[in-house]
Parts: structure tokens; C-alpha cells; sequence
């Protein structure tokens, strides 16, 4: 998935720099399916190539108002916005995959998807389902679109009660409960981790998945990336939140296009780009300065 950066300058900088910062090839451990299935490489393999991304759209003309990533991809965004120096962020990525890990091994668990049910049911089906074990909405990606993380008999009664209502449940493949109860064993590390990072105004909004409100705040953006490790992703009131300020135009910067979907369906009317390549990102920078042009000639 990094292989599409290497072709472009800033995406090849932005690359050496993650692996200079790693000490290893970002490259060479995006090719390796067997490392990437573990949460301590994908998450700053992810961070990599969303970055390269970034800086691909910045070389190309693109400028943002505001910026928001979901989970792992709020470091992304506090990087970008200039919040965050980039390779403490890295770091800090990187502590978070490794103590995510080992507490997903301490504590084994899981993640379904809801599809169909609107959040107040998605609630019932928690309070029943977790008694017993440990279950929690991890995700509020869009109104029928719940994701509830907790521990694998929990999951499974979660699936069952969902179905029953008439809803979808997809498992996800990830390696354990997250945005969970089980995750507190990583929580004091990555928080220590978090301490030592010196947070500075942003140059856009960010939207924290802890609050799913746009903020400048280093304060506060400290304060919610501390918290968000057991705090569910609040994306649809980050999207409307976005939508409601005057945002239309969304560019989700990396890998995939499941937040363009999840864009279209929080925010009516928006347009959605995704770039997964440096000629994605030109065409990308294209539109939306034909866009600022057209609105200023309005």
C-alpha cells in the first residue's frame, strides 16, 4: 500500500522520513502481509502511507479548512495540521501499536459491525448482550452503522441479538476489542507516551474522535487523544459536525475508500474524493482549486 508513493517526490520524502524514524523500510514492511496482519506493524505502516498522501496533496497544490482521522488516523490529522512534530507522533504510533498488542493478547476480544440499527438500539443490544462480559460501542461511524467492541462471548450474543432485530453483523478482522474496556491494559502506556508530546495550535481544525467537535486547542487536543484509546470513534458527528461548518468538500488521504462512503452518507450533498495515488492527488488538487475559483467568482 506504499507502493503508490514512491513514484512522487514528496510521498517518496515523506516515506524515508517514517523509516528513518522506524528503522525499517516503510516500504518494504507495506509489502509483507504477514507483518501487517499484527496490530504493532499496521498501525504505523497505516500512519506512513496516510502521511506520504498528505504530503503528496500539499505538493500538489491542495490546501484544508479542517481535518479529521478515524482511530489510529487522529495522529495522522494532528501531524498534518501541524498540531503535532511528525516523528513524535511516529513514535508515539509506535507505542500505541505495541501496547495494543499485548493487551489484545492479555485479553482476547473482537469487533462486529451493526448495519441497520439506529444508535439507540445498538444501545439495547449492549445492555443485554454484555452481561456478563465486557461490551461497548466502539464506533459511531454513521445512523445505522454502529461497530461494538468487547470480549468474544459478548460479541457473539451482540451478533445473535442484532440478527434477531433484523440487522447485519459483519466481524471485523482486527486483533482485538478496540475503543474497549479491554484496552486499558495499553491505556496508562500510551498516555505516558502522549505526556511527552509538546501539542501546538493547529494551522486547521481538527475533530477529535473523543468529542467529534471541531477544535484548535492544544489543551484540548491533548486532553481527547489521552482519552480516546477506550473512547468510541465519534466519526458521524465529526462528519456533521464538518458538514455544519461549511465543509463540502472531503479528500480521504491514503489507503481505501471506506470514510468516502461513511462521508456520503453523514453529510448530504457533500462531494468526496479519495486518493490513493499521487495522480488521485493531482486531479484532487485540481477540483477543489476549480472549486475555490469558481465560489470566488460567484
Amino acid at each position: 500500500m506504499a507502493d503508490p508513493w514512491i513514484s512522487h517526490e514528496a510521498g517518496r520524502a515523506a516515506l524515508e522520513e517514517i523509516s528513518d524514524a522506524w528503522g525499517r523500510d516503510a516500504v518494504e514492511v507495506c509489502r509483507d502481509e504477514a507483518a501487517l496482519a499484527t496490530t504493532e506493524v499496521v498501525q504505523p505502516a497505516l500512519f506512513a502511507c496516510d502521511i506520504a498522501a498528505f504530503r503528496v496533496l500539499e505538493a500538489e497544490g491542495a490546501s484544508f479548512d479542517a481535518t479529521a482521522g478515524h482511530s489510529l488516523g487522529e495522529f495522522v490529522s494532528l501531524a498534518a495540521s501541524g498540531a503535532l512534530d511528525l516523528r513524535e507522533a511516529f513514535e508515539v504510533v509506535l507505542e500505541r501499536g505495541r501496547a495494543m498488542q499485548e493487551a489484545s493478547e492479555t485479553s482476547a476480544g473482537a469487533m462486529t459491525a451493526l448495519i441497520g440499527l439506529v444508535p439507540s438500539d445498538a444501545a439495547d443490544v449492549c445492555q443485554v448482550a454484555g452481561r456478563g462480559g465486557v461490551l461497548e460501542v466502539a464506533n459511531e461511524n454513521a445512523p445505522r452503522q454502529i461497530v461494538l467492541s468487547g470480549s468474544t462471548d459478548a460479541i457473539e450474543r451482540a451478533e445473535e441479538a442484532a440478527r434477531s432485530r433484523g440487522a447485519k453483523a459483519i466481524r471485523l478482522r482486527v486483533a482485538g476489542a478496540f475503543h474497549s474496556p479491554l484496552m486499558r491494559p495499553a491505556l496508562d502506556r500510551v498516555r505516558e507516551a502522549i505526556s511527552h508530546l509538546e501539542f501546538k495550535e493547529p494551522g486547521m481544525d481538527v475533530v477529535p474522535n473523543a468529542s467529534g467537535r471541531p477544535t484548535r486547542e492544544p489543551s484540548a487536543l491533548r486532553d481527547l487523544l489521552s482519552r480516546h484509546l477506550v473512547s468510541p470513534v465519534r466519526w458521524e458527528r465529526s462528519m456533521r459536525a464538518l458538514g455544519e461548518a461549511g465543509v463540502r468538500t472531503f479528500v480521504e488521504a491514503g489507503p481505501g475508500d471506506v470514510l468516502s462512503k461513511l462521508v456520503r452518507r453523514n453529510v448530504t450533498g457533500s462531494t468526496v474524493i479519495a486518493v490513493g495515488s499521487p495522480d488521485d492527488a493531482r486531479a484532487a488538487a485540481r477540483a477543489m482549486s476549480d472549486q475555490k475559483l469558481e465560489k470566488a467568482n460567484r
